[in-house]
Parts: structure tokens; sequence; C-alpha cells
């Protein structure tokens, strides 16, 4: 119990949130992608209770935008799009992800993943390009609770040896699970969720080098 208060003394406020993928695409014209899933990550050794916020929620169904995730699990939040009209094309919306200890009210940590909707797979890559060059989004559009911006650290640059490690973990991450029927990946690519919580562990563990 001492140890489990000291962990969370030393991470309280600033901890990485483990979150795949960081960014959702829905295409008009493919009716199997209106359905995306995000999965949760908790490599800590405590339980994480996590919130689903979004920028524009009347466009979205998040199955279970609260909850709670055990210690060295995971979870996947369903996140169907239920506005898919041309007007939409090339909107980005945001889906931010806070945590925190269950017994504590205040924040441990924050991720936020990109949506977009897009006529066809085609115009991802024009979609990405513009984005980038877009301006962050005005904290009040958040519903629920206001936005505070992420702290970052200037640090040197990492190996190449690292950098790789951190690229092979976050591919594992991003592979389907066991048990997933409807992805194209071959089966012998899917990982089980312990696999994806090494991973996961791994990415973290790099973070903090």
């Amino acid at each position: 119990m001492h140890q489990q208060k000291r962990q969370l003394e030393l991470v309280k406020g600033n901890i990485p949130v483990f979150v795949f993928p960081t960014e959702l695409m829905f295409y008009g014209h493919d009716q199997s992608t209106h359905k995306q899933v995000l999965t949760l990550y908790n490599p800590y050794e405590f339980t994480l209770k996590f919130k689903v916020l979004c920028t524009t929620p009347n466009k979205y169904v998040v199955v279970d935008a609260a909850g709670a995730v055990k210690p060295q699990c995971c979870v996947d939040i369903v996140i169907p799009h239920k506005d898919v009209r041309s007007c939409h094309y090339g909107v980005i919306d945001k889906f931010r992800l806070q945590v925190s200890e269950q017994s504590e009210r205040k924040d441990l940590g924050k991720k936020e993943v990109v949506a977009t909707l897009l006529p066809s797979a085609k115009e991802q890559q024009k979609e990405e390009e513009e984005k980038r060059i877009k301006e962050p989004l005005s904290d009040s559009l958040f519903f629920e609770q206001s936005f505070q911006p992420e702290n970052r650290t200037v640090s040197s640059g990492p190996s190449l040896q690292t950098v790789f490690l951190a690229v092979v973990c976050m591919a594992a991450l991003m592979l389907s699970s066991l048990g997933d029927v409807e992805s194209l990946v071959p089966l012998y690519l899917h990982l089980s969720v312990n696999q994806k919580l090494v991973a996961a562990i791994n990415i973290m563990a790099i973070f903090r080098t």
C-alpha cells in the first residue's frame, strides 16, 4: 500500500497515457470504417479510471465514455460515427482520454486522438498534410472539462537503436489482437494482450529515458 502511494506521488499529473491508434480515419464510401476502436493500455501497478471527451460529441457515439482499466490490462473503446455526410469531409475532430487513479479526483494524464472523415482512402495523405499546419483547437470546444496544455521538456536526441525499438513497439501495438476476426492482417501477426502490454511498457521506459 505504501509503495503504491509512493508511485502515485511520483507520477501524479503527468504520466504517459497509452492509447492506440492515435488517429481515427473514417471513410464515407466504406461503411466498414464507420466504427473504430481505441485501445487504452494500463501498464501501471494501480487501476486507472478513464473518461473520453470530444470536441463534437453530436457526431459520435462513444460506447464506453467512462470506465476503469485494471493494472497490466487494456480496454477497447468503440467509437461509431453517426453523422457520415459529405459536408463533414475533411473536418478534423479530437477525442481526449483523461485518466486518474481510482481514489483520486485529480487527472494523472491525458492523450488526444485525431478523428477525420474522408470520402475515400485516397484523401488521407492530403488531409494529413493539411492538418499539420492547422492551429490547435480552442480549449472551449471540449465538453465537460477544460484543456490543460501538455508539459514538454527539451531533451537530447535519442539514439538510432532507441528510435528503432520505439518504432517496433508502436507497430506491435497497432497490430490486430487475437480474436479480431474482421482484421485484414494475417493471423500470424495477431498479438495477445500480454504481448501488447510488454510493448507498451517498453515504450514507457523509452519515454522516461
